[in-house]
């Protein structure tokens, strides 16, 4: 059985992975077997810290044992999830994980910043351990039927939405619409070349264009119906796939057990990358005045 730490009490992922884990107050067909929650710390938050305390009671009901510092995990785990809502601090709890050979999870988003992707990125290269970040929505059973059928290939654009509330912590994108960004990037994958971007108090829309010549946007939504979803455009027809969020954070969990077995992370680092750069090109859009932006990676 693979052991894993939990840091960072400052979402509800760590009592739902918990619970799917250590196979606890929850129904049997959402549990996932292959590791266990072995030991958490409750840490810290600059986004939500009021929601802690909530967290840790949820986590005490688990029975699992906690210790006061995130170093405190070192030696008891084989893996480690980060699960702090802020990207912006990812490489600061993730490297003393990643400095002593222990492959991590990093919730999203992975980070806010090309830069400091690259430095979580580069650690873990040096260290030989893998590392993946990834949105729940990646997984969504809907969305993987629809791209595993054969007739809805080649896709050649695609429109995807969700929620867009936003946050100083996680600007732009960073914060909730990192779901509709991975699902656009699910459907397209990568190779973005620029970005524009509009910003309304209701809306963000970033549209992107690959270098293929497809064209992309992911829409952040604040006002009216806040569903998730995607409008997919193919060679043979036009297709609205409602994308439901049952059994996401099963799906997901399959995939992180999997990297910490297999010693391999399921998606590429480099396409997370992309994907903060699409991010990060989108901010500096709306920083001016909606103007064309490079990815810069």
């Amino acid at each position: 059985m693979i052991r894993l730490g939990l840091l960072d009490f400052d979402t509800s992922h760590v009592v739902q992975f918990a619970r799917r884990l250590n196979h606890q107050g929850i129904k049997e067909d959402e549990w996932v077997d292959g590791a266990r929650i072995v030991v958490a710390c409750p840490g810290q938050s600059r986004i939500m810290p009021e929601v802690i305390p909530g967290y840790l009671a949820e986590i005490k009901k688990l029975a699992i044992p906690l210790v006061d510092r995130p170093e405190d995990m070192i030696g008891k785990v084989d893996g480690m999830l980060i699960e702090s809502q802020q990207g912006s601090v990812h490489y600061e709890r993730a490297r003393p994980f990643l400095e002593a050979g222990i492959p991590c999870y990093i919730d999203k988003p992975f980070t806010c910043s090309v830069a400091d992707a690259h430095k979580i990125i580069d650690l873990a290269a040096n260290k030989r351990v893998p590392i993946f970040s990834t949105s729940s929505l990646r997984y969504a059973p809907d969305l993987i039927k629809f791209l595993a059928e054969p007739a809805h290939r080649p896709i050649l654009g695609a429109i995807s939405y969700g929620p867009g509330t936003l946050h100083p912590g996680n600007p732009g994108l960073f914060h909730y619409g990192i779901h509709a960004t991975e699902l656009l990037y699910t459907i397209i994958g990568p190779g973005c070349q620029t970005v524009v971007c509009s910003s309304q108090k209701y809306v963000d829309v970033a549209t992107g264009q690959w270098r293929d010549g497809r064209i992309a946007s992911v829409r952040g939504i604040r006002a009216g119906k806040r569903d998730y979803g995607c409008l997919i455009f193919t060679e043979r027809s036009i297709h609205a796939l409602p994308v439901g969020t049952n059994y996401i954070y099963r799906e997901l969990l399959k995939q992180i057990v999997s990297m910490f077995a297999a010693g391999k992370a399921p998606l590429d680092i480099h396409e997370t990358l992309e994907i903060v750069a699409f991010i990060e090109a989108a901010l500096r859009s709306t920083h001016n005045h909606g103007t064309t932006q490079r990815l810069e990676l």
